[in-house]
């Protein structure tokens, strides 16, 4: 406990409070996307890293993460496994919940398509 002037006890809750902006909690959850994906065939020179924007409100945030895969793969199970590493770390490194982590797959690669290039999938 540390003591205020006067002489009267604060409780540490009482000494101030943390905040960890919006744009710090997208970084981790892009990182986390990226650990998450590591065992996806790495990434070529034509794949963007996986990138997250974040609203956070008191003590939770919502996650939106864009990713692109290796193609085939499952899809649904590469997404679970982000939405997974995503909570896990924000709420490891920031100390937030998170109740929703959204996944779009922006573009699939295969290195069998255009001579070892990626291919837009719509």
């Amino acid at each position: 406990m540390t003591v205020a002037r006067g002489g009267r006890a604060v409780e540490p809750a009482g000494r101030g409070a943390t905040r960890i902006a919006d744009r710090v909690v997208a970084k981790i959850a892009s990182q986390a996307a990226r650990e998450a994906l590591a065992d996806d065939g790495g990434g070529g020179p034509d794949r963007t890293a996986p990138h997250a924007s974040v609203t956070v409100h008191e003590e939770t945030a919502r996650v939106d993460v864009s990713v692109e895969l290796g193609y085939p793969a499952d899809i649904a199970g590469r997404c679970r496994a982000v939405r997974r590493r995503i909570t896990e770390r924000v709420r490891a490194l920031a100390g937030m919940e998170v109740p929703e982590v959204v996944v779009t797959v922006e573009r699939l690669h295969s290195p069998h398509l255009r001579g070892g290039g990626a291919e837009r999938v719509r």
